[in-house]
């Protein structure tokens, strides 16, 4: 028996897991493998049953990981980000919720032949998207203007909404009566909102406060948060059923607004979490659904149900939500083209279905495999080809195949100008006015300030840049540089200069995970290249073909020469960094960008 529970467990994490590096790898919707995964390692393959495995822990557990997840994404949005896009925003979770429940809610009368109670509960279970979905989409498709912050705001807000309409439909349908049933709804809605909005409020007041007054160590911040969020939503739920969603969202909301406490090892925590928490839910959610009734809805009533959902109902909302606002036509087609439903959809449709078969609704065990096949469906529908669709429209932001260049001297504008020449977005950044004007005065895209303050991330505009070269002399600013940018780029594409000096004593050097990745040589620190970098003329470009080896030609020659590379321009027109711990794939039809060194003489201690 022990054995069965170590394979269920282990399944959980080898399939959440190896779907979400394949969501990576391949450049998909990672919820589409996710569920794929999940039906194999449950129902197909059979190495997990999530009832089995947890029993009584399998709810609580899914209301308590959805909570989480959306704390996270309250932590990611912005009241600035409402200054523009506020009235769409407010209308797509307000209006555009009613028009999505009255037209899903009719069609699954009609097509499913689903009683008034069944078919309105469907429409309120299929009003959601979800930030579980919309969020790694639209880091997928980086989509321009105004689109992004109003998909990202509907996903994340609408999910506590739909919810409490859920719920809400719920406890009316088991109401014995007209009158009881209007009393249920108008009590529900007050209480959802009074009760989810003071424990929200008052759990961000708490965290708010214990960073605030360095109350706790680093260490602790983390789970005493995390506790915090469990504790709010268990709080609110106990005093109104469902409303811990609204209630852990507004918390995360009303964190990321405030500026005086310092929330980032929360946020870089929950974003972690949120990853292995997506991954089981969808994983154990997956793995219970009944094969046989899902293959026993796919007909073409299930087909014409998908057609109203994505075909009719989003294309009204956002159409309807949008009348009056002065977005362009290619942008409100791809809100329309963006609404793929979420574990919050799974989840609310899990739990319901079990109480109303038992309570004499016969055909509550079809809400399950038809959420499903929705949730599939609108996935796979609007996440495969989204990146083209974008691109299509006009609305997706360029490749960020650019460079944010650190440090404006002499020898880093001519490598900032050759890259530009080769195609690539280049932005030149330097505290010093004199350094920006000239790099300016070469016609490159320059800031001038200090990109580590509190708002320069507000005034630089990184659309088609990717990763980060921090050229100064002084390694702890690089260093500081690859941080801050690592959270933003990734860890991965962050670069900088090896140490100016060579010290001796390994201790007094910077450690590997507060630093960049260590660019070129080590022998090519800040000095040398300065030294061999006066003019263009200097910085050579190679293609390698089938008659040039690669090795063989970088190698050092008899009399100490050598050139040494720089930059890899790839066959799909990709820049990447010759760094010294990582030997990047040399093919035929590779660019090298090199530097032509008679001898490398080593700056002194």
């Amino acid at each position: 028996m022990t054995e069965h529970l170590f394979i269920a467990i282990a399944s959980i994490l080898v399939f959440g897991i190896g779907a979400q590096w394949a969501a990576w790898r391949f450049n998909l919707p990672a919820i589409l493998l996710l569920l794929i995964s999940g039906i194999l390692a449950g129902p197909i393959f059979g190495f997990l049953n999530p009832d089995t495995l947890m029993g009584d822990l399998l709810t609580p557990f899914i209301s308590v990981s959805v909570a989480i997840i959306l704390f996270e994404g309250g932590l990611s949005l912005r009241f600035s980000e409402l200054k523009n896009a506020g009235g769409i925003i407010g209308n797509l979770v307000s209006i555009g919720v009613i028009l999505t429940w009255v037209i899903i809610s009719i069609s699954a009368l009609y097509i499913f032949n689903f009683g008034w109670e069944l078919s309105i509960l469907l429409g309120a279970i299929l009003v959601v998207t979800g930030p579980t979905v919309i969020i790694p989409l639209l880091r997928q498709v980086r989509p321009s203007g105004q689109v992004g912050s109003i998909l990202k705001w509907e996903g994340i807000v609408i999910d506590p909404i739909g919810a409490m309409l859920a719920v809400l439909v719920f406890e009316v349908i088991l109401a014995t009566s007209v009158s009881a049933a209007t009393s249920v709804a108008i009590i529900s809605i007050v209480k959802t909102i009074v009760f989810g909005t003071l424990c929200g409020l008052a759990g961000a007041a708490v965290i708010y406060f214990l960073l605030k007054r360095h109350a706790l160590p680093d260490f602790l911040q983390n789970p005493v948060s995390l506790t915090i969020v469990v504790v709010v939503f268990t709080v609110s739920n106990m005093l109104q059923h469902e409303s811990g969603l609204w209630a852990t969202t507004l918390m995360g909301i009303a964190l990321a607004n405030q500026k005086s406490a310092y929330i980032h090892h929360i946020i870089e925590f929950k974003e972690n979490l949120r990853v292995l928490l997506l991954s089981a839910l969808f994983i154990l959610l997956a793995a219970r659904v009944e094969l046989d009734k899902l293959i026993a809805n796919l007909n073409w009533d299930m087909v014409a149900f998908l057609g109203v959902v994505i075909l009719i109902a989003r294309p009204v909302t956002v159409y309807i939500s949008t009348i009056f606002s002065d977005i362009s036509w290619r942008e409100k087609f791809f809100l329309s083209w963006m609404a793929p439903r979420g574990v919050v959809a799974a989840s609310i449709s899990s739990i319901f279905a079990i109480s109303l078969t038992q309570n004499g609704f016969e055909q509550a065990d079809q809400l399950v495999p038809i959420v499903f096949i929705v949730i599939i469906s609108t996935v796979a529908i609007y996440g495969l080809p989204a990146s083209w669709v974008a691109r299509k429209l006009g609305v997706a932001k360029p490749v960020p195949n650019g460079v944010l260049i650190l440090g404006a001297k002499k020898w880093s504008i001519i490598v900032g100008k050759k890259i530009q020449e080769e195609g690539f977005d280049v932005l030149m950044a330097d505290s010093n006015l004199n350094n920006a004007l000239e790099a300016r005065s070469e016609n490159l895209e320059t800031y001038h300030g200090n990109i580590l303050s509190e708002f320069a991330l507000e005034e630089i505009n990184l659309d088609g840049i990717g990763q980060l070269l921090a050229l100064t002399p002084n390694d702890e600013v690089n260093s500081l540089a690859a941080l801050r940018f690592g959270e933003i780029f990734g860890r991965s594409h962050v670069y900088q200069l090896p140490s100016n000096t060579k010290r001796q004593e390994t201790d007094n050097e910077v450690s590997n995970h507060l630093s960049g990745r260590i660019l070129f040589d080590d022998d090519l620190n800040f000095a040398q290249l300065a030294k061999h970098i006066t003019s263009t003329e200097d910085l050579s470009m190679l293609e390698i073909t089938d008659e040039i080896d690669f090795d063989e030609y970088f190698r050092e020659k008899e009399d100490g020469s050598r050139p040494i590379p720089l930059f890899l321009i790839t066959n799909n027109n990709e820049l990447r960094p010759f760094t010294q711990n990582h030997q990047l794939a040399i093919t035929s039809g590779v660019k090298v960008i090199y530097i032509e060194l008679e001898s490398v003489t080593v700056a002194d201690s």
